[in-house]
């Protein structure tokens, strides 16, 4: 064998190996799309119905967004009227019970003049009335002298 057949085995050797090689790629190659197709559609069976149950999901969402706002503007609409009927309530009874209330103080504090002033010269004790509370006067301190 010459020089150039031996190069000429070599060369169809080196293709035929090339080729085997290509081949068990190009085989492993569809494998993988034949899986990835496969794995696709899986995917889209079990999308289909989570998407259809997503959209369900979001229009009672929004039926339930629907009521809650027609009971918030109702909840406005009643706390409205009881701010308008607390602002009736007061300014119609409000200046007269005060009227009663500070009657009723000016009548306890003349009877308890009244009581003191026949009880004879005892000290009398002078108190403040601040917002419903009383306050007795300020203490009065001994000098010695």
């Amino acid at each position: 064998m010459s020089g150039g057949e031996v190069a000429g085995i070599l060369v169809a050797v080196f293709w035929a190996i090339l080729v085997s090689f290509l081949a068990v790629v190009l085989v492993r190659l569809a494998q993988t799309l034949k899986a990835t197709t496969r794995l696709v559609a899986d995917v889209t069976d079990q999308a289909v119905p989570l998407l259809a149950d997503a959209s369900t999901a979001v229009r009672s969402a929004q039926t339930q967004l629907a009521r809650v706002d027609a009971i918030a503007s109702d909840v406005q609409e009643v706390t409205s009227n009881a701010s308008a009927l607390s602002t009736t309530v007061a300014s119609t009874f409000g200046g007269p019970l005060v009227k009663v209330a500070a009657f009723g103080y000016g009548v306890r504090r003349a009877i308890g003049r009244k009581g003191a002033a026949a009880e004879g010269p005892a000290r009398e004790s002078r108190r403040t009335v601040i917002v419903g509370r009383t306050v007795p006067s300020a203490r009065r301190s001994k000098r010695k002298g």
